[in-house]
């Protein structure tokens, strides 16, 4: 066994606790890693949760604070996409890759299964992977509207953008703004800003396309919008969408990746641009987006021939 670290080399380790399969998961990759030679780092809160559940990881690097993957090589995630989007949170400020292993459901954003897990690893130690950048969206909420004195509440969110109604009785009353124009106004459920990767997420369920990765673009899709012109868009990664919540009507919220969350009084008004800092994804195999939708929503494509091989 060599020494941990030994080459300076070390791996943030992100664990959905609550899952018995994760705690197991989290012994193995801990064991693997260390044994290779590299330092394996962990929340601290993490660390206690998997020792009350009987499973003591050590040596481990024991951190916390925004600052977790600052210098890491790599942020392993073992849980499902909510998991990810935890550590989306804190590898995005340091611009380390993310690699997912999927301990939940669909797991569209993860790149491995459990049964993956310890070729997983060895693709780690070996750095036997390719990174891809992910767009991101910033958001800018101004409660004031667009002139209001206070300042504007920023956040971020890799999949989507989701505005709410506040009053389950009652619609969302809002108009709907591309690039500095006024294009309709909705009485709505909601509506999903999405970016490509979260046209697989919720834009989807609301009945949104599915956008390629390397299709860089912005997707709007109103939820149970009461309007003539009230079905998806897709415009340029480069535009400014905006939503203006009609002065004297119901309230909503604003939720950025299901995890943060923004009050919006009536007349509110929502931001949304690209961002310049991407979320990184670690990927070890370069299959094709359709071959991971056929897979992860389980299409039926019995029937399929191909091409023969004159049309090669």
């Amino acid at each position: 066994m060599t020494s941990p670290g030994q080459d300076g080399r070390s791996v943030l380790l992100l664990v959905h606790t609550g899952r018995p399969a994760a705690t197991r998961s989290a012994q193995l990759v801990h064991r693997n890693l260390t044994e290779a030679g590299l330092t394996v780092r962990m929340l601290a809160s993490e660390v206690d949760e998997l020792k009350l559940a009987g499973c003591h990881l050590d040596p481990v690097e024991a951190v916390g604070g925004v600052d977790a993957a600052a210098g890491v090589e790599l942020v392993l995630v073992l849980g499902g996409d909510g998991t990810l989007l935890r550590a989306a949170e804190i590898a995005r400020p340091a611009g380390a890759p993310l690699l997912g292993v999927n301990l939940g459901h669909v797991g569209f954003l993860a790149e491995a299964e459990r049964e993956d897990l310890t070729s997983t690893v060895r693709s780690v130690v070996d750095r036997a992977y390719e990174v891809e950048e992910r767009m991101t969206l910033d958001v800018a909420v101004f409660n004031g509207g667009r002139h209001g004195t206070a300042p504007p509440v920023r956040t971020w969110a890799l999949n989507e953008a989701t505005l709410e109604k506040a009053n389950s009785r009652r619609m969302l009353d809002m108009v709907l703004e591309i690039d500095d124009r006024p294009l309709s106004r909705w009485g709505c459920d909601g509506v999903v800003c999405a970016t490509p990767t979260g046209s697989t997420a919720h834009a989807f369920s609301a009945g949104g396309p599915i956008v390629w990765p390397e299709v860089e673009a912005l997707v709007v899709v109103p939820i149970s919008a009461h309007a003539l012109f009230a079905r998806p868009i897709v415009v340029s990664p480069e535009s400014t969408v905006a939503f203006e919540i009609v002065p004297d009507t119901t309230a909503g919220v604003l939720w950025c990746d299901g995890r943060r969350m923004v009050e919006l009084p009536a007349g509110a008004r929502i931001e949304v641009t690209r961002s310049d800092v991407p979320v990184r994804l670690a990927r070890l195999q370069r299959a094709p987006f359709t071959d991971r939708l056929v897979a992860k929503f389980a299409l039926p494509v019995a029937g399929w021939r191909g091409r023969a091989e004159r049309d090669l």
